[in-house]
């Protein structure tokens, strides 16, 4: 694996690439190359070589991929290859939802614990498993005992910060922040956040703009021209 840092981006397409391996096996498909790939699953073939090559040398001239290899080195490299045991902080209607959310066990991820500070909800059951609701103050000790190594923050955004400070001084080095606040971490701990307004708000300026969508789409067709003449024009000097 080259030493060079790798860009989050980056590791977000590997999630795809194993995404649309783990399909393709389930179809009991044996190899695949980047171009079939990339075309099958609306992806780009020189991106896929690319990200890979970050990693090792995973393709055979001639024949492409092995799926299942592949399969084994994505799920490796992503740390996947371990159950990672999730606690959620916030029992509300997001917290609850996620809490009872059956795919994230089939990337390996197991939610064990929720926490609020709301009394009412506090010894309640939630879902199918039963997952229990603890108090917000056992967050270290649960973290302790549950071998907790990736925390949800589904709270308001008003504590959000204070609930990361408890989270990270608890030894969490990984959260997935669904409140909508910029949170300032520790060294050491990564904050991903997913922020829902912001997204939404961005798909109505692209409904709100319809001369965008237009301009887009004609530039996406434009391009796409412009690569398949490049392949053929490559395909004919190589012949």
């Amino acid at each position: 694996m080259k030493k060079e840092k790798i860009s989050e981006l980056t590791t977000n397409r590997l999630s795809v690439y194993l995404r649309c391996l783990n399909e393709l096996a389930g179809a009991e498909i044996k190899t695949v190359s980047s171009q079939e790939l990339a075309e099958q699953f609306k992806l780009n073939s020189a991106q896929i070589r690319k990200d890979l090559g970050y990693f090792g040398e995973f393709g055979v001239r001639g024949i492409g991929y092995f799926v299942d290899d592949l399969r084994d080195h994505l799920t490796k490299i992503l740390g996947l290859d371990q159950p990672r045991r999730v606690g959620i902080v916030g029992a509300g209607r997001l917290g609850t939802a996620l809490a009872n959310y059956n795919g994230l066990e089939k990337s390996n991820f197991k939610v064990v614990a929720l926490f609020d500070n709301d009394q009412e909800k506090i010894g309640e059951k939630v879902g199918p498993q039963g997952l229990r609701v603890h108090d917000v103050k056992k967050i270290a000790k649960l973290v302790r005992d549950e071998h907790i190594d990736v925390a949800v923050i589904a709270v308001p955004a008003r504590a959000a910060q204070r609930v990361l400070n408890q989270i990270t001084a608890a030894g969490v080095k990984a959260v997935l922040n669904f409140a909508p606040a910029a949170l300032t971490s520790r060294l050491g701990v990564k904050v991903k956040t997913v922020d829902l307004t912001t997204s939404l708000e961005s798909l109505s300026y692209f409904l709100a703009q319809p001369g965008v969508a237009r301009v887009t789409s004609a530039v996406r067709r434009g391009a796409a021209r412009e690569n398949a003449q490049a392949r053929r024009g490559h395909t004919s000097k190589s012949s």
